[in-house]
């Protein structure tokens, strides 16, 4: 399965995580990103959570007030994505500890590793929660360690 991108989007439509895994200008995510948003934000909740949109299948599913939305190929497996979604969804929450918006809003790039950590090149790399969290668990260890370094103290976000 090859994942095109994944972005999270706010029920006022404010895109709060993106990650692309196509070569495709600024514009034409910029492009990608309003017209899917608006699909998806405009869809009701007992619709299906598929919708193709040009060349790609998108994949969504709504956690509180966040929608995460996912770009597939025509010919991938939906409910292997929305899978992929809610794991990713169950280790922010494990990491976080009931992760919310603004978990995700002013700790972004512990978001952005969470997924970098999943998914590579738009293939899904590892999908144990353990193994993930253990590897996010050594790399705040080694965050620590620096910072105090560097004089820092222990610098917690």
């Amino acid at each position: 399965m090859t994942i095109k991108y994944i972005f999270l989007v706010s029920r006022q439509a404010k895109i709060r995580l993106a990650k692309w895994y196509t070569m495709l200008s600024q514009k034409e995510k910029a492009k990608t990103m309003k017209e899917v948003s608006q699909l998806v934000l405009a869809r009701k909740p007992k619709q299906c959570n598929f919708i193709e949109h040009r060349d790609t299948k998108v994949v969504y599913r709504k956690y509180a007030s966040l929608y995460f939305v996912a770009g597939i190929g025509l010919d991938d497996n939906e409910l292997l994505m929305l899978e992929i979604i809610h794991r990713y969804v169950e280790v922010l929450d494990r990491y976080f500890g009931n992760v919310c918006e603004l978990d995700l809003i002013f700790q972004f790039q512990k978001a952005y590793f969470i997924l970098d950590e999943m998914i590579m090149a738009g293939e899904l790399q590892e999908s144990s929660k353990k193994t993930v969290l253990r590897v996010i668990a050594q790399q705040d260890e080694t965050e620590a360690v620096e910072n105090s370094e560097r004089g820092w103290g222990d610098i917690k976000y």
